[in-house]
């Protein structure tokens, strides 16, 4: 019993502490915020030029030894900062929500405020830490959802109303170091092996289940390549791999596990299974055929051993939205 109440008490003071480093982060992003609109406005109204700024630096260096994190570049990089989201108030709140770190990441390296925007709701939404963040932005997540076309099938659409947004039309497994070429043996190795990575290229509400999950149908074992239940969609995510080019005969294997998988291990309580067919490469208009008729929840995604071109995806989009 006591146990229970010394528990209690230590849930109040680490809910405290989040409370606390909430408010102390919010407080610094406001400072910045605040300095960088300072700088700003004296630039702007030519009473301060580049030079005065590194006399700023090198006044708190000396009148105030005890701070850190005010040079003359890190100064500059709040004058960007509040210049970058001056006009865009929505945006505000977020800001105060993650660490300047993050923030410095995502407007130092993003262009556009769409993409901005992106990945600070993102890096809220999926609590991501500094590395993965990093990771993401290098591995053009935003682009490639924007650019991203996924075929899913009508059943699963109907199925699922909130499916937009939580699978990707293409993955990029960069991480894995794969030799080319590479069979579906290596591919499920690697992916066991960094299950971490893996799960941070999927998304944060995948839960890892089973590598080779046994499902029994009369009297013959079938074996899926890796389960997991997604929290967010309350189902059951089965994948299959294939090293090569997406062919229609695949999904055949893909639905007849989801069918055993609806009728002999999805709870009362727990959506329709869904299938995720993972090929090294597709024909998107084989794809749309392929699924036009499927009267299975799947869809069909490819993967990527290396980190994709930014400037290659970005040129994409210049080119869909012209």
């Amino acid at each position: 019993m006591l146990e229970t109440q010394f528990s209690d008490i230590v849930s109040l003071i680490k809910h405290a502490r989040t409370i606390a480093l909430k408010t102390v982060n919010s407080t610094l992003i406001n400072l910045y915020w605040n300095i960088g609109e300072y700088i700003h406005i004296r630039i702007k109204n030519a009473e301060w030029g580049q030079s005065v700024v590194k006399q700023l630096a090198e006044f708190l260096a000396v009148t105030e030894p005890g701070l850190k994190g005010f040079s003359d570049k890190n100064l500059w990089r709040m004058k960007q900062f509040y210049e970058t989201y001056k006009d865009v108030p929505k945006l505000s709140p977020l800001l105060r929500e993650i660490s300047w770190s993050h923030n410095l990441a995502i407007f130092s390296r993003c262009s556009t405020i769409e993409e901005q925007e992106f990945y600070l709701r993102l890096s809220k939404k999926e609590n991501y830490s500094f590395r993965e963040l990093d990771r993401q932005i290098s591995a053009g997540l935003f682009e490639r959802t924007i650019i991203g076309n996924t075929k899913l099938s009508t059943v699963l659409r109907e199925m699922h109303t909130e499916i937009e947004g939580n699978f990707k039309d293409s993955y990029v497994f960069e991480f894995l170091n794969l030799p080319e070429p590479h069979n579906e043996s290596d591919l499920q190795k690697r992916l066991i092996q960094e299950m971490k990575n893996f799960i941070l290229e999927l998304g944060k509400d995948f839960l890892f289940i089973s590598e080779e999950y046994k499902i029994q149908v009369g009297n013959s074992d079938f074996y899926i390549d890796l389960l997991f239940y997604h929290r967010g969609l309350q189902c059951l995510v089965a994948f299959e791999l294939k090293v090569d080019k997406f062919k229609p005969e695949h999904l055949g294997q893909l639905n007849f596990y989801l069918e055993a998988l609806d009728r002999d291990v999805k709870k009362k309580n727990e959506n329709p299974s869904i299938g995720i067919l993972l090929c090294k490469d597709k024909d998107n208009e084989v794809v749309e055929y392929s699924l036009s008729r499927s009267l299975s929840p799947t869809l069909v995604s490819e993967y990527k051993t290396q980190l994709p071109d930014k400037k290659l995806l970005q040129r994409k989009i210049h080119e869909l939205f012209k």
